[in-house]
């Protein structure tokens, strides 16, 4: 078995100037139980703090045992600490009409009749739109800069992958927008078939520069280590270990900083007795096989080991509870 070589208090000791902190890893790993623990602890060392869901599917409110949908709510009991389920709907439909706007332009630009609305659907029927229009509020929560700690229960890791990644890719899609629009004003001074006169205000182009600038803002701060960490959870079982296995190369190569995995859910085995019934006997020595793959998987990288509990984790004095562990 292997020995931690940095907890989770430590490297947040190492990077005194963290503030955004992410967890993720595949679904039922306990996403948001560490995230919620995470929160309350960074709250209780006298920082601000918001813990955020940009899951589609969300589980804070369940979790806390109080409604945080919509707009941020400070968390039963606790000091300091709120807790918000972004309203996707609301996001979505505030995209559409942004979406609606931009066509617009482009459409008077061109000279062309037809009515933006045509266009709108089509444009927002993407599968990813709504991972974008998450993205773009998660930017909005991150740049009002309104709490000192923003901890964030992401989605599934193919999720947060694309989410957290979109300030690559959306900064590679508005330079070559930029390019395109630069080409078509000079291809229409050149021909001159609109009698409008020079000068003319451009309100797409000047949307592609402000969203260039607040996405190179993204970029720096979600690649900064000393800002940023997105910690892999994982349970000791062979297809969590795989997700994120492949993905933490990923994370790496988009320049997000990896703060570590936290191993989830290993049952003790001091409450283990010989005999213990015979599926809770394999289960553990399922456990150790796969624990001995994640030491040999990650690590330096592994920063704590939480129990599996006598109980559900559920309301702020479990998560409390789990903060221990993870802040051991």
């Amino acid at each position: 078995m292997g020995t931690i070589t940095q907890t989770t208090r430590q490297y947040v000791e190492a990077h005194p100037e963290l503030k955004y902190v992410f967890f993720g890893g595949k679904g039922g790993v306990g996403k948001t139980i560490m995230a919620g623990a995470a929160a309350l602890w960074f709250a209780q060392q006298g920082k601000k703090t918001l813990l955020a869901s940009t899951n589609p599917v969300h589980s804070l409110s369940n979790l806390l045992k109080q409604d945080v949908f919509g707009k941020p709510v400070l968390i039963s009991g606790e000091e300091g600490c709120y807790a918000l389920e972004i309203d996707t709907k609301e996001t979505i439909e505030h995209s559409k009409t942004e979406i609606r706007d931009k066509i617009g332009w482009f459409l008077k630009f061109a000279d062309i009749t037809v009515k933006a609305e045509e266009f709108v659907e089509s444009a927002t029927m993407n599968p990813a739109f709504e991972e974008s229009a998450m993205f773009e509020n998660m930017l909005d929560l991150i740049f009002r800069d309104e709490y000192e700690i923003y901890v964030f229960d992401t989605a599934p890791t193919a999720n947060a992958r694309r989410l957290l990644g979109m300030s690559k890719v959306y900064s590679l899609w508005v330079e070559k927008l930029l390019k395109s629009r630069g080409e078509a004003k000079e291809l229409r001074k050149k021909l001159s078939y609109s009698r409008k006169r020079k000068g003319e205000e451009d309100p797409l182009m000047d949307y592609l520069l402000q969203f260039k600038d607040r996405m190179a803002d993204a970029r720096g701060l979600l690649t900064d280590p000393e800002k940023t960490a997105f910690f892999f959870v994982t349970l000791p079982e062979s297809l969590p270990i795989a997700v994120i296995t492949r993905f933490i190369n990923w994370f790496h190569e988009f320049g997000i900083p990896i703060g570590g995995v936290i191993v989830n859910g290993l049952i003790e085995k001091e409450t283990v007795k010989p005999d213990s019934p015979e599926f809770v006997l394999n289960r553990v020595k399922m456990q150790e096989e796969h624990m001995e793959k994640i030491w040999q998987a990650f690590g330096d990288r592994n920063r704590a080991i939480v129990p599996l509990f006598e109980t559900e984790v559920q309301g702020p004095a479990m998560l409390n509870r789990t903060a221990q562990y993870l802040f051991a």
